[in-house]
């Protein structure tokens, strides 16, 4: 990553559109020391987002930056790649972001932006499969085993390589809720330890695309 010494905490941003549990996952593990990064700013394209208030409860700086403040997409793009960069990130974080990242972030940012997805990709992925989709996908293909999927993020939903994954068995009583439920705790097990090993150099994300 760049030229950080190797004592430095890696540099990322959080992009999220709504309850921010996955920031707050990454939240408490930069704070129990658990990940050696720290989160320079996180993005929403949701004013109201619970997210903005995980993030200044912790004292980190936050933007609000959607089609209400930048109403042409390519503004709106570059006004994303921009603020990433003036508060120096090195790695971004999806976090339920309901938006598709522009090609100026994507370019600026290649192979350095990660998603977490609630499925075992490439199974359940794919335009329209977020949330309660992939849960009730899972449940009427008859799947005995669902989970996570930590993945980089290219043009295309959920294509981009895998980068961990972690399963959660599927039970016969199960709901697409009381599944949810599973993955979720997952989620905040597997992305600050994924980001972690990407911090340690464990991952090298350019030999993954």
């Amino acid at each position: 990553m760049s030229g950080r010494t190797l004592d430095a905490k890696l540099p990322i941003g959080v992009i999220a559109s709504h309850g921010g549990t996955n920031l707050q996952a990454i939240i408490d593990a930069c704070t129990d020391g658990s990940l050696d990064a720290r989160i320079r700013v996180v993005i929403s394209n949701n004013s109201r987002a619970l997210a903005l208030e995980r993030a200044r409860r912790a004292n980190i700086p936050t933007a609000h930056l959607s089609a209400v403040t930048h109403p042409d997409p390519a503004s709106l793009d570059a006004a994303i790649a921009d603020t990433l960069a003036s508060h120096g990130v090195e790695l971004v974080a999806l976090a339920g972001y309901m938006r598709k990242l522009g090609p100026e972030t994507l370019s600026r940012y290649r192979n350095r932006i990660l998603n977490i997805h609630p499925a075992l990709l490439p199974k359940y992925g794919g335009r329209g499969m977020y949330g309660e989709h992939v849960h009730s996908a899972v449940l009427a293909a008859g799947e005995r085993v669902s989970g996570v999927s930590v993945h980089l993020v290219d043009e295309e939903y959920d294509r981009g390589p895998v980068i961990a994954q972690a399963e959660v068995p599927v039970m016969p009583e199960d709901t697409p809720d009381t599944l949810a439920t599973r993955v979720l705790e997952q989620e905040h097990i597997l992305y600050p330890r994924t980001i972690q090993r990407i911090a340690s150099g464990e991952i090298d994300l350019d030999s993954l695309a």
